[in-house]
Formats: structure tokens, sequence, C-alpha cells
């Protein structure tokens, strides 16, 4: 082992002086011994002899540079002028044989728990990285020891990182770095942040530093697979738990993915779940569904919402989310559990980074702005593919994806009324009030899933691990799909509910074992019906509800202040085109789509291709949205009604 260099060995010396060497007289002694010994032109041609006169000193290598020197002089004085690289080659020959392929010539002398590498031209001590030149001159290039001890390659991307190893104020850091950065002098400055003594001006021989003790170790320092996210990973399994798979995510994930561990009791915590879930049927729903994100990728399903509303306080809203988390890692908000506070991009790069785990959002009125609107988009999350975005340096970034439950809690429902079908068709929908409670004792419940948490999910996960499981599940959601399609709702609506029984089929019988599993009958009152998902039948009611509350503008007097929006004969509300669009767009309704919808299902008397007739209103003639009001006929007019129907019955001209 080479001894410690500090400043304080190094001495400057003028061009006449001899640099000192403090070696002691043994060493001399063994210098002499080496080369003692004259070997001819053939020795080092055709015989091993002076090559192994050296290698048995290896393991000192002071002394092993020495004896190299010598001996490649004295096989330059006999004609071998490439002693150097034979010797290189014999090296790697002996290495070979014993399991190792590298030699260390300089090794790193700091004291520390990592391995000893080969420093190259640089100098590696306690005392830090520098380099001495030819004329004896210090430089520093880092003040405290800083290398690199694994390098670590991405299962999803293929991308390599190192992991580095700094010692600051005495204490041994660790962080994964991106070889964009350490070998980028503009990037590397970064590492500042975190400590790492790095300026301007040595960003650039810190870079070099890092490059060569790279190239010169890349057989010895290890090669792990790492991982950048939480869930399946093809091949492997299922992080985090993959035995010797290695974190090399982003350092604002690091606490998420620290999160999903298992601490306390199990026993204890199953005892809290369970009588939970013999209380609340939501209860019951909630922490079935936290299951359920483990099986969207393998079922080949689509992400869900489950979000718990209510505007009731106490009802026990977060502390069921907090039991969802407490099936996978710790339920500390902040550390599994996220908030509504947070960008699109946030939402997303979380969602992608949790992947197959429940995306666990709580507080919908963060996301709200001054006028009460809420700004959460409920597509953002519901397709499972994030947008697109370009690199600085040119192309792409790789797109986001996920596949899991995303479970949420409010104050008002996460869809407004004006919601998209696709929307409303993601979400289940549960309100909870003050007869309704989620969790009765929310405080003795947290105090105990706080402290016992994060076995569940990871026995849920080994129980799917066989393909003969996986295919008992796959029959198991396929019977509860087919049977749930055969009520009404709507297929998107039955998958997430199918997903949600099958998860808590699985649950009860590998963790529970209650004999108490949910039922289609359970969680049908929460579904949403096929009439209340359209978007259409949706804006139907809504423009019914505006004529009716607006019905003193749709009669000619002085009663409506001189507005008028339209007129009232019989069953038919005629509505001027403008203030149709007008009402309709401010709830947030696409008027075409709208009104496609409203002529296909026979809501509305139309001209032709056109979805209007012309109307005299106070003596002007204007295209209008003849809207049927709703009474005691049959919900639609047939095609040979409409066909039947005699303009001048309604006064059309």
């Amino acid at each position: 082992m080479m001894r410690e260099r500090h400043s304080d060995d190094i001495i400057d010396v003028d061009a006449n002086e001899e640099k000192h060497f403090d070696i002691d007289m043994s060493d001399a002694e063994a210098v002499k011994t080496a080369v003692a010994v004259k070997y001819t032109k053939d020795d080092f041609l055709y015989t091993e002899k002076p090559y192994e006169a050296i290698y048995d000193y290896k393991n000192d290598p002071f002394m092993h540079n020495l004896k190299i020197e010598q001996m490649a002089q004295q096989a330059a004085e006999v004609g071998v002028k490439t002693f150097k690289g034979l010797y290189k080659n014999y090296v790697k020959m002996r290495e070979m044989q014993r399991g190792a392929n590298v030699i260390i010539n300089n090794p790193t002398a700091f004291s520390g728990p990592y391995m000893q590498l080969d420093a190259g031209k640089y100098n590696v001590d306690d005392g830090g990285v520098y380099l001495i030149d030819e004329s004896g001159n210090y430089h520093v290039i880092c003040h405290h020891p800083i290398i690199p001890f694994e390098c670590l390659q991405n299962i999803d991307t293929g991308e390599e990182k190192l992991n580095i190893a700094y010692r600051t104020r005495g204490e041994w850091q660790e962080k994964v770095v991106s070889k964009e950065i350490l070998y980028n002098s503009r990037n590397i400055s970064q590492l500042v942040k975190c400590g790492v003594d790095v300026s301007s001006e040595t960003a650039k021989e810190l870079v070099s530093y890092f490059q060569e003790i790279e190239s010169l170790n890349r057989n010895s320092l290890p090669l792990k697979r790492s991982v950048g996210r939480l869930g399946y990973i093809n091949g492997a399994g299922f992080s985090p738990y993959v035995e010797g798979l290695t974190f090399d995510g982003e350092q604002n994930y690091s606490t998420i993915f620290s999160a999903i561990k298992s601490h306390g009791s199990y026993e204890k915590w199953k005892k809290v779940a369970i009588d939970c879930r013999k209380k609340s049927v939501i209860a019951k729903i909630f922490l079935a569904a936290s299951f359920a994100s483990a099986l969207i990728q393998p079922l080949g399903g689509l992400p869900f919402f489950v979000h718990l509303w209510g505007v009731d306080s106490g009802t026990g809203k977060t502390v069921a989310l907090m039991l969802a988390a407490s099936v996978w890692g710790t339920p500390e908000m902040g550390e599994y559990i996220q908030t509504f506070n947070s960008t699109v991009v946030g939402h997303e790069r979380t969602a992608a980074f949790l992947n197959s785990l429940p995306f666990l959002i709580d507080e919908l009125q963060l996301s709200k702005d001054s006028h009460g609107r809420s700004r959460f988009d409920v597509y953002q999350l519901a397709q499972g593919v994030g947008r697109s975005r370009g690199t600085k340096t040119g192309g792409i970034e790789r797109t986001p994806t996920w596949r899991n439950t995303i479970l949420t809690t409010g104050e008002s429902p996460i869809v407004g009324g004006s919601a998209g079908a696709g929307a409303v068709n993601r979400v289940i929908d549960i309100e909870c009030t003050a007869n309704n409670i989620v969790i009765a004792d929310g405080m003795a419940v947290s105090a105990v899933i706080k402290q016992n948490y994060g076995f569940a999910g990871r026995e849920f996960v080994a129980k799917l691990s066989s393909q003969k499981a996986l295919t008992m599940t796959q029959e198991v959601y396929n019977d509860y799909f087919t049977k749930l399609c055969k009520s009404d709702t709507t297929e998107k609506q039955a998958m997430a509910a199918a997903m949600i029984l099958t998860a808590d089929m699985i649950a009860e019988a590998s963790v529970f074992k209650t004999n108490e599993p949910l039922t289609i009958d359970d969680i049908s009152p929460y579904l949403q019906t096929k009439k209340s998902v359209s978007a259409g039948e949706r804006g139907y009611q809504y423009m019914c509800d505006w004529v009716a509350s607006n019905s003193k503008r749709f009669a000619t007097g002085e009663d409506n202040n001189g507005e008028v929006f339209g007129l009232i004969q019989g069953d038919f509300a005629y509505i001027i085109r403008s203030k149709f669009d007008e009402a309709a767009s401010k709830q947030g309704f696409d008027t075409r789509a709208l009104l496609s919808w409203l002529k296909s299902n026979g809501k509305i008397l139309v001209r032709g291709r056109n979805n209007t007739r012309g109307k005299r209103i106070g003596g002007v003639n204007v295209e209008c949205v003849v809207l049927r009001l709703p009474d005691e006929t049959p919900d639609y007019y047939t095609e040979e009604e409409m066909r039947g129907t005699d303009i001048s019955d309604f006064g059309i001209l």
C-alpha cells in the first residue's frame, strides 16, 4: 500500500538540486537487487525471466514502478525498446490466471471503505486529488478524496452512470451521477451543491480525472444493474423488491423510492386494515384499489381514478389515503403521498416514476384557481402516457408511461359536469358524508399504520410471480368484467371495477383471510351509468335547466328587461343560436359535439343538414336551436316521427 501523501511532503527544489525521496536503506538495496542480474536480448524476447523478476514486487507500487523503469532502461541497452508494452501484456496474462485482469501501478491511498483503484497520473490520498508535473509543481484538482466505486447500467434505458464517493468534513458521501455531468466541464460544476470541491477553474481538470480513472479501472469497477423507477422491470421483477438493483433515478424521487419499504409489525397492520374493511365498504374499495395497481400492467388494463370527496370534515378521506399507502410503504405525507399542489409535468413524471404502484394525491382543492375552478385534468394521467418533449441537444426525451391506479381525495368531485365522457369514464367517484364515514377512528388508525407498513404490497406482488397465478388472475378478472358489462355501466367503468374486485379477492386469500371479499353489489352503486357518462346527455340536461332558469327571457314582454334568448312553444324551446353557443361554451361543452349528439338522439328539430331552424322572434327571422324539452313522452323521437313533424305546427317559416 502506498503511503499517504500530503502537501507537506512536497518540497520545491532548484534545477541544480536533486529531488529528495524518503527511501530507507532496505528499499534502496531492493532496487539494486532487482536490476543486479543482466539479461540478454534473448532473455527479453524468448523467456519470462526479466518480467517475472519485477512482477513479484507488484504489491509495492513505489518499488514496482522503479523496477519497471530500471528494467526498461536495461532492455533498451540490449536493443529491446518495447519492454513496457511487453511487460503490460505479461501482467495481463498473469493476472488473468489469478482471476484478475488489471494491475494497480499507482493506487489510490486514502483511508476509507472503498476499493483501491489505479489513479494513473494523478495522486489520490486523504489530502485530495492532485498532480505533480515534471518540474515538481503541485497542482490541486480537488481538496478532498473523490473516486468512482461502481458503474450502474439502467435496465430500461441502457444509460450508464457512476456511483461516486467523496469525503467532506470527515464523512464519506455517495452519489449516483450521470456521465453527462461528470464528463462535461459545464455540468460537473453542479456537484458543488452536494459539497464536492469543484469550481469553474478546476472543472476541466476534474473531468479529465474522472475520464482517466474510469478508463484505467474499467475492468475493476463493479458493473451493477440499476433502475430509475418503481414497478415491473422486464426480465427482472418488481422494483424495489429485486435483489441487486441500485436506484439511479433523479434525486427528487429518492424520497419516494426510500419510502417503499417495510417497517414495524405486519400483524398489527393487518389487524387495523381488517377492522377498517369490516366497518366500511368504501374503505374496502379504496384499499383494494391500492392493490389493484399491480394488476393493471400484467392484465393489460388502463390507469383509472378512485376519488373520495365530501364537504364534511372528519369522514376519514385522508386517513383512507394513508391506509392505501401503507400497503406499500410509509404513509407519511410528503414522502409517498403527494398533493395536488404540483405542475402537469410534475404529475406526469411522478406517475411514470411510480409506474406500477398507486399514485396517491391528497387535497384536490389545492389545484383550484382564485375562481374555484380546478386546474387538474383527469386526461393527463388517465391515458398512461406523458407528453413528448424535446431535449436541449435536439431530438426528444423518452416519453414517460405508467400503468397504475390514481387514488385521490378532495372536497368536490374530480370531474365537473361538463367534462368529456372519457374523463368521467375513468373515475370511480365516491362521495363521503357524515352518515357514510370511511374511517371512523382516524387518529387511532393513523397512529398504528405510521409505525407498521409496507408488508402487504410485497406479499401481493409475490403471489403474482408465477405464470400459473397470472393465468388464474386473468380468468377471475374476465369473469368479473363479463358480469359487470351486463349491467348499466360502461366498459371502462367495468374494467376498473373488475380490477378492484380481482385485487380484493387475491388480497383476501393471501393477506386478510377473512372470507369477506368485495362483491359486485358492493361496488355497483359507485359506478357511472352509460347515461351519466355521456357528455351529450349531461349537456342536454344542462341546457334544459338553463332554459327553465331563464324562462322569462323566452317570452315577449317587459318582464325580460329587453333581452330575449328565444321562444318556448309547446314542448320545444327555440334558442337563438348565438345564445345557445354562449351558454354551452360557458359551461365547458363543445357546441358542435353537443349539437351533433342532440341531433343523433332526437333532442332537436333540424332542417336538412343544419342543426338549426329559422324562427321569427321579435319580428326578426333568426337561426334557432329547437330543443325538445323533457316531458312524459318517450326519451327519443324515432326517425319516422322526426320526418313526420309538420313544420307549420310550430310556426316555423
